[in-house]
Parts: C-alpha cells; sequence; structure tokens
C-alpha cells in the first residue's frame, strides 16, 4: 500500500449506494457514524456467508448440504463469542438457524461447490480512481477459468424490494469489476448474483466500455459527496426502502430532526478506518 493511496479519500459500495439512495443516509452512516443494531435478516446473511466461506474449507466430496448445515450453528457460535449483544438478538435461535439452513440449501440448488475450486473467497480489493479517490470492498468469492477469465460471485440472500435490491445488488458487482479491471487488468467475464432464497442466478457481462463509463459516474457521485460535505447538505430522500431504515426518529420525512453537523466531519477517511463489511450484510 502506498502512501498516495493511504491519504486519498476512501469509498465502498454500500456507501456509494447509500449516497445514490439517500444522501442524508450515507451523511449518518459515514460523517455522524450513527451506531445501528444488526437486523435479523443482516445477521442472516452474514450467517451463510460464513458457512460458505467454511464450506470450501472442505475437501471437494465433502462439501454436502448435510455438512453445510452441521456448519450453522458452530458458525454461529464464533459470531456471538465476537459481536456482543447477538444472543440476544432472537427470541427464536433456532428458528433462526433453521431459516439459515434453508438458505443453504437453495444453494446447493443453484451451484454443486464440489465442481469449482474458487481462487480467492472474501477476497478484499482496492484500487485508485484517476488519483482522486481509492475504491474498496470485499467480494464473497471470485472464480478463474484456466484461461484466465474472471467470475465475481456475490450470494444474496434477501431482505430489500427485489427491484430496488437488485438494481443496488448490480452496482455493487460493477463497482467490484472496475476495481479488478484496473488492478489487475482483466474485464470479469461474469458478474454473478446468486440468489439462495429464490434459488436463482443472475449473470451479467460488463465490458471495457461500460466500465469506464461507470468510473466517471464514481467520480462523478464523489464530487457529489464532496460538495454536500461542504455545504453540509444531506437531504433526505424518501423511498420504499425508508421501511428497512434505523434512522427514522432523526429523518426530517418522519418528523425527526439530524443530529448537529459535526465539526471536523470529513469524508476523505483512512483507508485502514473504513473497511467493510461491518457486521450484519447489508442484504
Amino acid at each position: 500500500m502506498t502512501e498516495t493511496i493511504t491519504t486519498l479519500p476512501t469509498l465502498s459500495p454500500s456507501r456509494a449506494a447509500d449516497f445514490k439512495t439517500c444522501p442524508l443516509l450515507y451523511r449518518f452512516r459515514s460523517i455522524d457514524r450513527l451506531p445501528e443494531r444488526p437486523t435479523p435478516d443482516q445477521m442472516r446473511g452474514t450467517l451463510v456467508h460464513a458457512v460458505l466461506e467454511a464450506l470450501f474449507e472442505e475437501p471437494a466430496g465433502g462439501r454436502t448440504p448435510e455438512r453445510a448445515a452441521a456448519l450453522v450453528a458452530p458458525q454461529w457460535q464464533r459470531l456471538v463469542e465476537t459481536e456482543e449483544g447477538l444472543a440476544d438478538l432472537f427470541a427464536d435461535v433456532e428458528g433462526f438457524l433453521e431459516s439459515s439452513r434453508e438458505l443453504l440449501g437453495g444453494y446447493f440448488a443453484v451451484e454443486d461447490p464440489n465442481r469449482l475450486e474458487p481462487a480467492e473467497r472474501e477476497a478484499y480489493v482496492q484500487a485508485e480512481v484517476d488519483g482522486k479517490l481509492v475504491i474498496r470492498g470485499y467480494v464473497d468469492r471470485l472464480d478463474v477459468s484456466p484461461a484466465g477469465d474472471i467470475r465475481v460471485v456475490d450470494y444474496k440472500t434477501g431482505g430489500a424490494p427485489r427491484e430496488a435490491f437488485e438494481a443496488r445488488a448490480m452496482f455493487q458487482l460493477k463497482f467490484y469489476a472496475l476495481v479488478l479491471w484496473r488492478t489487475r487488468g482483466v474485464v470479469p467475464k461474469v458478474l454473478r448474483l446468486m440468489y439462495l432464497k429464490d434459488r436463482e442466478v443472475c449473470d451479467f457481462s460488463p465490458d471495457a466500455d461500460e466500465l469506464a463509463r461507470f468510473e466517471r459516474t464514481l467520480l462523478a457521485l464523489w464530487q457529489a459527496i464532496e460538495r454536500a460535505t461542504e455545504e453540509r447538505d444531506f437531504r433526505a430522500h424518501p423511498s420504499r426502502l425508508c421501511g428497512w431504515c434505523a434512522h427514522q426518529a432523526l429523518c426530517p420525512a418522519f418528523g425527526g430532526t439530524p443530529p448537529p453537523f459535526p465539526e471536523r466531519a470529513t469524508v476523505t477517511l483512512p483507508l485502514v478506518t473504513d473497511e467493510e463489511p461491518p457486521t450484519g450484510r447489508d442484504e
């Protein structure tokens, strides 16, 4: 990591999507840094991702639905031991664990993990954009073919209106595709969304021209964030996604009042202090 990168502002796909969805939500999360208690849906996503990562530690042939189901309880215990308060999140822990096992069954309905060997799992990726911004995040899985083709895989466990959620998810994958193109010189062959609840797969194949346009879009988005920060003007943008927001009590759209704007607020955060993922997957 170079000194230049560590002094540049950073942006993750989650925070970029926050600003696109609702500038005030971006402020609450990135500038005010208001705490958010993870929701059951977010924790279910975190647990399922942890199980799928652990499943690929098993040798090919041993990655079975039964083995995945057996990993649920110990992976949940590991999360409980590392994050205070999770044990009190559910009145029916066993029901929560069983619903996670059902989602894992959806995974096996769309893919046989014994037939592939991921090149990377939970891979942290970052790239500098035009000397102005570092974009970074965690990729669920990268598959690389013998010919060098890259497939970016993202597991989705649901929790938001499908049309809005899918647009946000594809935005996230384009974000990762841009990072990989800039750092490895290869445009990913396939961006794959795996909807475990619906047992569906959505594939998209980007090209270099599209990623170049997306890069310009990100730079314009960052300029808008900088302008909003300078003017201290982050406005609420009500939508159907408000039903999932943890900050309605502070939102003017719901009769609330945001806290005073931090005097030393800055969005040029050091890379090492602004990493993903948070506790609870944003899914």
